[in-house]
């Protein structure tokens, strides 16, 4: 049960993480998950269990290279984690936790598929999920050579596609929509959403096609059935308006691409300036209707 602790310091937690061997962030009883591998290492540190607030749930396989997360300890418990390190409190306890993460995962020696990489004391009007102002992913395509070292985060396509024509259908998704038609409703939640960056890249460095997508927040699989989409035009099976159509329909009666989940990956989350954390989660709670 988790403990109620007095003087709460609230830590923000930048992490990132290789998704391929869990089943997604929320925790899940019997089922390794992002959520509950941290949690329990938190636990070990903090000697209770602690609610973690996580910027966006990222489904089985999706992976993160810019997650953040935040946290409230209590003063007395930071104090104790560090002991006799001579450092801040915050780096010994970002330190103890990923030597357990570290051995949790079984891997090579000093390796872990999930890693904090700084935390920080933040003001209580922070809020890792709604203060953000928005969140960016990128989706990776091989469609040439395919490096088998990748294949954790890559999809290979054996088919060519039309980038141009990919872009073209891409800017008609731009801007706030209901989004029904390309996510999974919760109840009583709603689907509309202010998609800001929908552009596909080809990378000369890499060889690679990336998918980069950026919004205020993303309903449940909807980058995936953005990305599902636009490869239906990219591969010449849909018109480059289709997409556009399907947005207007707002059903989820017609067809429904969702691509798979191992090549997206969630690059950076976006925060307003310190002073409009409080405004900003206030904000999104009462857009998103859960407060």
């Amino acid at each position: 049960m988790t403990q109620t602790v007095a003087h709460n310091t609230r830590l923000r937690l930048d992490l990132s993480y290789d998704g391929t061997n869990f089943h997604g962030w929320a925790a899940q009883p019997g089922l390794r998950t992002v959520e509950g591998t941290l949690g329990e290492a938190l636990a070990v540190v903090l000697q209770r269990a602690v609610p973690i607030t996580v910027a966006g749930r990222t489904d089985a396989g999706v992976h993160a290279r810019g997650q953040v997360a935040h946290i409230d300890v209590a003063s007395k418990e930071l104090v104790r984690v560090a002991g006799r390190f001579t450092g801040a409190p915050t780096e010994a306890l970002r330190s103890r936790v990923n030597k357990l993460l570290s051995r949790e995962a079984g891997g090579p020696v000093r390796s872990s598929d999930v890693v904090i990489h700084e935390v920080s004391v933040v003001d209580a009007d922070f809020d890792a999920r709604f203060s953000a102002l928005s969140r960016e992913y990128t989706y990776r395509i091989a469609t040439r050579d395919f490096d088998p070292l990748r294949r954790h985060d890559v999809l290979w396509l054996d088919a060519e596609l039309n980038v141009p024509l990919m872009n073209a259908a891409a800017q008609l998704l731009v801007g706030e929509h209901d989004f029904l038609s390309f996510c999974k409703p919760r109840e009583g939640a709603t689907t509309i959403r202010e998609l800001l960056d929908l552009r596909v890249v080809e990378e000369s460095t890499t060889g690679l096609t990336c998918i980069h997508a950026k919004a205020d927040a993303f309903c449940h699989s909807m980058v995936r059935t953005l990305v599902g989409s636009l490869l239906r035009v990219g591969t010449g099976k849909r018109s480059w308006q289709w997409p556009a159509v399907r947005l207007e329909e707002r059903n989820r009666t017609g067809e429904v691409v969702i691509a798979p989940p191992h090549p997206l990956t969630l690059e950076k989350v976006n925060y307003p300036a310190e002073s409009e954390w409080g405004a900003r989660a206030a904000q999104a709670r009462h857009m998103r209707g859960e407060g």
